[in-house]
Parts: C-alpha cells; structure tokens; sequence
C-alpha cells in the first residue's frame, strides 16, 4: 500500500480540543473523525487496528467455549420493565419510540435480551453450561462525553453471558473469563490487573474490573505492587487450576475507589509495596445469580421434576476503548512515536525510500522488497512522496507500524537499513528481515 494511495489524514499539530494521548493521536493520524459530542467514525487506520483487537478478543472466548451469536442495538422496553431495570437505569439509557408508539431502547448492555433469547430456547439442566457472547455496538448517553473513544457514547463492546445450573458452576464460568481476560490482555501487550470492583448498574455481589496503569485514568486503584509480577501461563480451564489463579490474585489487596478501605489498606499492604494511582478499565465481569433469570423466568428442569433458576453472570471488553487505552500505554507524547504491538498494528513495517525526481531506483527497490514481505504475509506500507525524509520518518512514527525499512544513501546492495521503531537502525537482507518479524507475530 501506498502512502499517497492511503486515507490517512494525517495534522501538522495536535488538535486543540484533544487533551489526553489517544484522542490527540487518533485525531492526528486521522484513525477516527468526530461525527457528534461522543459519537465517531472510524478512519481507515483507527479501523484497521479495532478488528484486530477485536480478532484476539474473539479468539480467547472462543477458546474457553464460548459461542458468538449477535443481538440487536434495538430492544424492546418491554424486556427491561420485566427485569425491573427499565426505570432505573437513569438517563443514560437513549429511550426512542416506533411509528406504532411502541417504547424502544438503543442497548447500553444486553442481560435482558440475552436472557430472553435464552428463555425462550434451553428448559433442561442438560443443556447447561451455556456460554454466549457477541460483539456489537452500545449506546450510553454520557452526560459529559470527553478524551474521545475513551469516554463516548457510542462504542463497540465485547459482551459474554454465561448461563449455569449452580452456584459452583457458576463461578466455574467465571473464572473461565478471569483467565480468559488475563490471556486476552497479554496478547495485546497490556498489563492488565483484576481488581474487585463495585457491581453498578449490572447488579451482583461478585465483580472484577481488568486495570491498566495510566495517569490519565478515570478509575483510582489502590492495589500491592506485587500483584505485577504474578502469571498466568500454563494455567488450564480446568476447576481448580481456574480456582488456584483467582485465589492468587485475590491474596493481594487491588481494588478499586468503590471498594477501598483506607484501614484494610493499610493494614494487609506495606508501607513500600503500597501503589496509589489511576487506571484505565478496559474489561469488566459480574457474577450476579438469579438476578436476571428470576423475574424473567429463565428457569430450567432439574433431574426429579422440579425446576430452578438459572446462575448468570456477564462479561465485558471494550473492543474500541482498548485502541485508545494501547495508545495511553504505548504513546510516546514527547518524541511523537507510537509503536503499536505487532498484533494489532494498523501495517507490520513501513517503508521509507528517499525519493529523487530524477531517480526511481529508492522506490523501485521499496517495491521489490514490498513483493517479498506479501509472499511471507507481511503486511506493509511504503511512504511514496516526494517530502523530506525527516517528514517521512515523523509521518511513519505516528503511524506507528513497530518497524521500518529506511533505502537511501547507506543502502548497499541486497543490505537495508531495518529499526525497530525507537530503536537504532542495523543492516540487514529481506530474508533476515521476514524472519524476524515472522518470530515477533508467532510470539503474539
């Protein structure tokens, strides 16, 4: 792909109504473009690097055997009454009507629906568990929607209920998404926390937010800095192994502003492995019972003729925040790089030939070496303007594609420059170069 081929609306400066990392890099590189107060379109580029994510978000759940189906934006008030949330969900909530007077709602979440659909298609305990989850487009009407796609109010989430026979295989379930969260985090190259959290809206007595450190956060955690180097590879989704990793983390206080206890604190943290600070939230499961399933009757036949309620719990990731929270986690804001993990990088490399009106060869060169990486599944981006190469490097590293081929004057023979985007440049051949990406993607 060519640069001049390629909308990317890239600004000279950061837009003045931009006051965090992401929102400035977004609107600078031209990744989203402000349609309303909240409410984006999605730019080439901004898009490119939300299906990725959402990609790896769908991988993980699927998994731990959930399984995708996909639910309207547009619900029937009717749902929301039976459950009781229809009132008191608050003004958030876009309520509309239909020709035929009928109250309608844009979805801020989906229990009610789910629950409905799920009502309506399982009556035995032998179809149990049943884990489903879709990816689709929420609304809530934020009073003061601000820091662009990181406080709007239209965005795309990863929504996941699971559906159980018991108290104990519930919480099966939910730790399924706990490690599920934990891996999906990781590939994304975030350090990505669970802290409990407050239940909200949602409802439960059981909640765990996924935290990133950020100082641009909304959310105040108060958490043991040795919660940082606990892991989570080679955990299976088998019970207790499931168990054993939340009983690990639960063995270190992290909690968030709702659930903090400055005594508790206190008391179970010491003094140097204390942290205070802000986060971003960028995932967040609930465990709520029958909350859901008892006034909506989602009830199952259990073995001896009697029924019983079904066990829910809910599980979300915000699919189009995560693009702006990798941004505040990566972003270089003072020497202007951002450098994307090769998982979700709008381009796998940029390439930058120093271009002579009256010489083609840099170009000609950036082409046959661009033939090769598509061979391998490379995915790249050749900058084939005529500006400076100091405008090219600038323009690559907003782009943030983690690596760069540089041709000009130093070039000799079959030998490039190469970089890692912030790092020195070295020599070497196109075969050198595919092998070293392709180890970095299989890593990923």
């Amino acid at each position: 792909m060519y640069i001049s081929q390629s909308f990317i609306p890239i600004l000279k400066n950061n837009p003045s109504e931009a006051k965090i990392k992401s929102h400035q890099l977004m609107l600078r590189v031209g990744m989203i473009k402000q349609s309303s107060a909240g409410i984006y379109s999605w730019l080439p580029l901004g898009f490119k690097v939300m299906k990725k994510i959402e990609q790896i978000v769908r991988e993980e759940q699927n998994k731990i055997g959930a399984q995708e189906i996909l639910m309207p934006t547009i619900q029937s008030s009717e749902i929301w009454k039976e459950s009781g949330r229809y009132q008191d969900y608050g003004e958030e909530m876009l309520r509309i009507k239909d020709r035929q007077d009928r109250e309608m709602l844009y979805g801020p979440t989906n229990e009610e629906l789910v629950t409905d659909i799920f009502r309506a298609s399982v009556k035995s305990y032998k179809s149990l568990p049943q884990l489903l989850y879709h990816i689709q487009w929420k609304f809530r009407d934020e009073i003061r929607p601000r820091f662009g796609i990181m406080r709007c109010r239209e965005f795309y989430m990863k929504d996941a209920y699971s559906f159980d026979i018991s108290d104990e295989e519930a919480l099966f379930s939910y730790n399924k998404f706990f490690l599920s969260y934990l891996k999906t985090f990781k590939r994304l190259d975030l350090t990505a926390i669970p802290m409990a959290a407050d239940t909200g809206p949602i409802g439960g007595n059981l909640s765990h937010e996924f935290i990133i450190l950020a100082e641009t956060g909304e959310s105040k955690i108060y958490t043991d800095k040795r919660i940082f180097d606990l892991k989570s590879e080679g955990t299976n989704i088998e019970k207790k192994s499931l168990e054993d990793l939340r009983k690990k983390f639960e063995e270190f206080y992290s909690v968030t502003d709702e659930k903090f206890n400055k005594d508790e604190f206190e008391k179970k943290v010491l003094e140097t492995n204390r942290l205070k600070t802000k986060g971003i939230e960028v995932g967040h499961i609930f465990y709520f019972g029958d909350k859901y399933s008892k006034p909506m009757g989602a009830s199952v036949d259990l073995p001896g003729g009697k029924k019983d309620f079904v066990k829910m719990g809910s599980y979300g990731i915000g699919v189009s925040r995560l693009v702006g929270a990798i941004i505040e986690a990566k972003y270089d804001e003072k020497n202007e790089i951002m450098k994307w993990p090769i998982s979700v990088a709008p381009y796998d490399i940029g390439i930058i030939p120093m271009i002579n009106k009256n010489d083609s060869s840099a170009l000609e060169k950036a082409n046959k070496i661009n033939s090769e990486l598509e061979k391998n599944n490379i995915d790249a981006i050749i900058d084939d303007t005529d500006e400076n190469f100091s405008s090219k490097v600038k323009k690559m590293n907003l782009i943030g594609a983690p690596y760069q081929i540089i041709i000009g004057k130093q070039t000799d023979g079959d030998l490039v420059e190469f970089k890692e985007v912030g790092e020195e440049a070295q020599k070497l051949n196109i075969i050198e170069i595919i092998s070293k990406i392709k180890k970095q993607k299989v890593k990923n």
